[in-house]
């Protein structure tokens, strides 16, 4: 297997373990401080920096916290050269259901999400 496929997908499950634990030190680790934070699933642009991104998911519940059950899936990786890779993956926070649109460098010896763009879906009630 491709090393750098390794190298990505072992920073996808810092990506996805971030996300679970609302943890920014290992968002932190995985976003370049420049990177940017985007959504139109309602019809608006909801954009952010790595400033206003990380408060927000510094405050919201981690989904750790109530053992809420992962989604998290590697749908794809491309490479567009030897420092440049597209992810496509799949995660759940609450009731919403992402399909993200993660585009890495490989700078400082790491690979680095520089744009996030995303699509939501809500996930319709589990009968009882």
């Amino acid at each position: 297997m491709d090393p750098r496929f390794q190298e990505v997908a072992a920073a996808l499950e810092t990506y996805f373990d971030g996300l679970y634990h609302s943890d920014i030190k290992r968002l932190g680790a995985v976003f370049h401080p420049q990177a940017i934070y985007a959504c139109a699933t309602d019809g608006t642009l909801t954009y952010h920096t790595m400033a206003s991104y990380f408060p927000i998911v510094a405050a919201r519940p981690a989904p750790a916290a109530s053992n809420a059950p992962r989604a998290d899936r590697i749908v794809s990786i491309q490479f567009a050269g030897p420092v440049t890779a597209l992810a496509t993956v799949n995660c759940a926070i609450g009731p919403k259901f992402f399909t993200d649109l993660l585009t890495f460098v490989k700078l400082d010896g790491r690979w680095q999400i520089m744009a996030k763009v995303f699509h939501f879906d809500l996930q319709p009630e589990k009968a009882a």
